[in-house]
């Protein structure tokens, strides 16, 4: 599988057309050193899939692996070298931050009062926004351009001092979150002059602001003043971290001309602009190449032809004709395929295709099944390929005659011909073995040891577990679920129970040697939980009374994966100690696992996460762990883990017309070989990203096709095959692209790329890249498509006026920061989620969703508008929930009315407030049920369980709450939305000088 993204363009000997420029600082995320696994065939499917869950803890970290990374994100021996090195390394200084203090006096509504926003005066004085269409020019400018762009506009920048002439030596930048500062232990705080806590910045004075028309570098904020790209002679910084070097000019302070927040492109004005226009609409998927409406609004998707966005999302709807002008544009060409995304009930479902043991007619050359983009000739004897543009007889069984204009008469008959989205019944062809599979089996596996008996987590599983097998998925026309069930405990040993249905109790036999796994049972251990019903509610009622004694707190984790998979199999193999070939077992042989961790301590994330990722199982995190007030985020995951719809022991394979190919895959997959993605199980929310690239030109006429074929096993034991077909169009004009963009898709994109490089490259390497990436996408916008405008104007195409926001969102994730007060394993749980992310889930992760609960109206079942995430945005008088798919939280102002107070907790004040509180207490009034059905709706449509945080403001919790606010300076590192802007706009500016 070839590890290089698309994020990482490849080194030009010649300036790129369109941009007039020396070659910047570009690397391939990928490992230089490796080289694609040789074409294979594809594999035949297996009989089983399972899903194992338990709490598991290991009793120490594994082997090291080339999946883990530490704080550096790569390996501090034996690291491959960067075929593109990086600028060379600034001495790594650890960043200190102030202990929280509350504030005498509010720090709202404008915090950014001291931030470096107030010292744009001489470079952004009047920074305004001016969105023009194809029939309207921005002011004082030339002719309208060929699509709408947003326009920030600042003043003709006064002539530079000679300190930074091109050329000149420049001190090395700061420590900033890109060039990464190291992870030395914190220094006690120490007073600064410029009011930050901890030491001074190395080579630094205190000099006060400069007076207006005065400037600092290169007429931009302190901590980017000595910083620039590569090509110009500096360095590439990005803001946030420490402030600058010595000021140029130096004078007595004077007020700076602030930048209106409210001037720069907002992420809510788009999002509610969409659902305006689009909200509550029919999209009718007919035409080629439309771009749907965004993720974030409700509509009725009516499939004519092409996939539901539910089911594929693009990163651009229009793709270049040519290789070159994709490596001008630097756009990433990739689709964010969900291949079995909930389909809600006011939408229809996928239709089944049965041809019986002729199987689904395909393609003789590049095997494409038959869809919308093949066109019958001849009378209706033959079809040529809309793939490939193979002609191919249609088989006696499948004739049918043409009308007039050369459709099919039964093309409305049949979905494989007139929808985007359908199902076949596959034949034994299609099977491993060429027999039937077996119905799937889910083995709960519950980790006994003596710290989950002792907090009642043993318990509370085996409790619940008697109300969720009653609701184990089953085929809707089915009375009750195929799905068999079986029951392992560990702790240092395993323990296999028989459950089967004529026995009076449960019967259990231990394997203690746990380096030689078997399955002692063959024969009642894997049974169907309708006919072994009281069997199982007998063992799990003596589960917590069997290990109550237990003072074993040391577990096994491999072996327990291990047993799981033999008992599928019911093959004896010998122990692997590496997960990563534990976790290519399980999927050879169609063993999804799911996991469920309760750390108190670090238990290497990076390690154990591996299996349910590379499974396509789901990892479940839940730190510190207390049963009054984790127990319902558990509960529910497990629930909704066990309930949702799901296809076992899959294999898909993303086919496109010729011109361009699939390169590359991000997910919880699997690959053996370049082409098939392999999942022992892939469920509603898992989404698969793929990136394209050329390999001819495109034509205009027909397009560029795309079909995703995924082959599964159904619960009930049925092999399928589920299709998913999207038309996108093609132009030689890069306006057309550019229109075309979703920043959504890109931004999961870009995330799964830099998430995916993290194991191998150094996350400076990584920053630096976005960044460039990002610049050089909206330069070329500047050069080739914007009307022509002042160089002191930030122009931005419309369809991509959020990207420098999200994309700043990205750089700030732990993910991507080095930072000591981040967990090595809390880093590695969130990389593994975004990996499989679909569009919707994302952009809810990297900007947050802000509402402002006292706004609520009682007499609507309408959500109050969502606000931008940033401090500025709050109030002392006001209550917000903010969520962000993991994590929920109500936030108090001190001076939160009384009355909603009342109503939502039923306390008399702000100072009665219980904020170890996770759910909201059940008050019969419309304040708290609207509330609780708000966070309800926010609820229904994420993957994970958000535990409710209440935070009162100016208290310690605050911390945690602020970090959301994604708009403002990151608490660990990272720039604000506004210094991210300016360094984007001068990396463009770089870029066209």
């Amino acid at each position: 599988m070839s590890q290089q993204g698309y994020v990482a363009t490849p080194p030009y000997s010649q300036p790129q057309p369109g941009i007039g420029l020396s070659p910047p600082h570009y690397g391939h995320y990928g490992d230089p050193s490796h080289t694609a696994s040789p074409t294979g065939m594809m594999k035949p499917a297996g009989p089983l899939g399972v899903t194992a869950t338990g709490g598991m803890l290991p009793p120490g970290p594994p082997p090291p692996g080339p999946h883990q990374f530490g704080q550096n994100g790569a390996h501090a021996a034996g690291h491959p070298q960067q075929r593109f090195p990086g600028p060379p390394p600034v001495n790594n200084v650890a960043s200190s931050y102030a202990p929280y203090q509350p504030s005498a006096q509010s720090s709202y509504p404008s915090p950014m009062s001291t931030s470096s926003v107030t010292q744009l005066g001489s470079q952004l004085s009047a920074m305004q926004i001016n969105s023009y269409g194809s029939g309207m020019a921005p002011p004082s400018q030339g002719p309208p351009g060929p699509l709408s762009a947003t326009s920030l506009q600042t003043p003709p920048r006064p002539p530079q001092p000679s300190i930074l002439q091109p050329g000149s030596q420049v001190l090395p930048p700061p420590p900033t979150t890109l060039n990464g500062p190291g992870a030395s232990p914190l220094l006690p705080p120490m007073y600064r002059p410029d009011g930050l806590s901890g030491p001074p910045p190395p080579n630094s004075q205190y000099q006060p602001p400069p007076l207006p028309g005065q400037t600092l570098g290169a007429g931009y904020p302190p901590q980017q003043a000595n910083s620039g790209p590569q090509m110009a002679g500096a360095q590439l910084s990005y803001p946030g971290g420490f402030p600058g070097g010595p000021a140029q000019l130096a004078g007595p302070p004077q007020p700076q001309k602030k930048l209106d927040p409210d001037s720069i492109p907002s992420p809510i004005q788009v999002i509610e602009n969409d659902r305006a226009s689009r909200g509550g609409q029919v999209y009718a998927t007919n035409t080629r190449g439309q771009i749907p409406p965004l993720v974030t609004t409700d509509c009725i998707i009516q499939d004519q032809g092409n996939a539901s966005p539910r089911f594929i999302r693009c990163t651009t709807y229009c793709f270049p004709c040519t290789s070159d002008m994709a490596k001008q544009a630097q756009i990433p060409l990739a689709a964010v395929i969900k291949p079995f995304a909930t389909i809600p009930s006011n939408e229809s479902p996928l239709y089944l295709v049965n041809h019986g043991e002729s199987g689904p007619v395909r393609c003789n050359r590049c095997k494409a099944y038959m869809c919308p983009f093949m066109q019958f000739i001849e009378g209706g004897r033959r079809y040529q390929c809309g793939f490939c543009n193979c002609v191919n007889d249609v088989p006696p069984f499948y004739f049918q005659h043409l009308d007039h204009i050369g459709r099919r008469l039964d093309h409305y008959e049949k979905p494989e011909l007139s929808l985007g989205s359908y199902e076949y019944v596959a034949t034994l062809d299609y099977c491993r073995k060429n027999k039937p599979p077996n119905p799937p089996a889910f083995i709960f596996m519950i980790d006994v040891s003596y710290s989950n008996i002792k907090n009642g987590l043993v318990k509370l599983i085996c409790e619940e577990l008697k109300t969720m097998l009653e609701k184990l998925p089953k085929e809707e026309q089915e009375e009750m679920s195929a799905i068999r069930v079986g029951f392992i405990t560990y702790n240092k040993v395993l323990h296999f129970f028989n459950v089967k249905s004529n026995l009076a109790q449960p019967q259990m036999m231990v394997v203690t040697d746990v380096g030689e796994v078997f399955v002692p049972l063959l024969d009642g251990f894997l049974v169907n939980y309708q006919e072994s019903q009281s069997v199982i509610h007998n063992l799990l009622d003596q589960i917590p009374d069997m290990f109550a004694d237990s003072n074993e707190n040391e577990t096994v984790f491999a072996p327990v994966i291990q047993a799981g998979m033999e008992a599928l199999k019911i093959l004896f193999q010998p122990q692997t100690n590496v997960y990563d070939s534990l976790a290519k077992d399980c999927v050879a042989h169609g063993c999804s696992v799911t996991l469920f961790l309760f750390p108190s301590q670090y238990v290497d994330v990076a390690s154990l996460g591996l299996v349910p990722q590379l499974t396509g199982g789901t990892l479940y995190k839940y730190n510190n762990f207390q049963m009054h007030l984790d127990r319902q985020q558990f509960l529910n995951d497990l629930r909704n883990d066990i309930e949702k719809k799901i296809g076992f022991d899959a294999i898909m394979r993303v086919r496109t017309s010729t011109g361009f190919r699939a390169t590359d895959f991000f997910g919880g997959i699997l690959m053996n070989n370049t082409t098939d993605v392999e999942m022992a199980a892939i469920d509603c929310d898992k989404a698969v990203t793929v990136e394209f690239k050329h390999d001819d030109k495109l034509s205009e006429d027909t397009g560029a096709l795309i079909q995703c074929a995924v082959l599964y096993t159904t619960i009930s034991g049925q092999r399928r095959l589920r299709i998913h077909n999207l038309g996108l169009n093609c132009s030689s004009q890069l306006a057309d692209l550019y229109k075309s963009c979703e920043t959504d898709a890109l931004i999961n994109f870009f995330a799964k790329s830099a998430f995916k490089a993290v194991l191998h490259q150094p996350l400076k390497v990584i920053r630096e890249i976005l960044v460039n990436q990002t610049a050089h996408m909206l330069a070329c916008y500047r050069k080739n498509c914007a009307s022509p405008s002042a160089a002191s104007q930030l122009i931005l195409p419309d369809s991509m006026k959020v990207l420098p926001v999200y994309m700043n969102c990205l750089l700030k994730n732990c993910v991507l920061l080095s930072r000591p007060e981040i967990s090595t394993d809390e880093r590695a749980y969130q990389r593994q989620l975004v990996m499989t992310m679909g569009v919707a889930d994302s952009q809810l992760f990297f900007y947050p969703q802000l509402l402002p609960i006292h706004t609520l109206d009682v007499k609507s079942t309408m959500l109050p508008a969502a606000v931008r995430c940033s401090e500025s945005r709050l109030s002392e008088e006001g209550i917000f929930l903010l969520a962000n798919g993991l994590h929920m939280f109500l936030w108090l102002g001190v001076s939160s009315p009384p009355e909603l107070i009342q109503g939502i907790f039923n306390v008399p004040s702000f100072a009665h407030i219980n904020t170890d509180m996770t759910l909201l207490p059940e008050v019969g009034n419309p304040y708290s049920q609207q509330l609780r059905m708000i966070m309800g709706i926010i609820q229904q449509k994420r993957p994970y369980s958000m535990k409710l945080t209440i935070v009162k403001q100016r208290e310690q919790p605050e911390m945690v709450f602020r970090q959301f606010l994604v708009e403002d300076k990151g608490l660990y590192g990272g720039s604000s939305y506004v210094d991210f802007l300016c360094c984007v706009h001068k990396e463009i500016c770089q870029l066209l000088n």
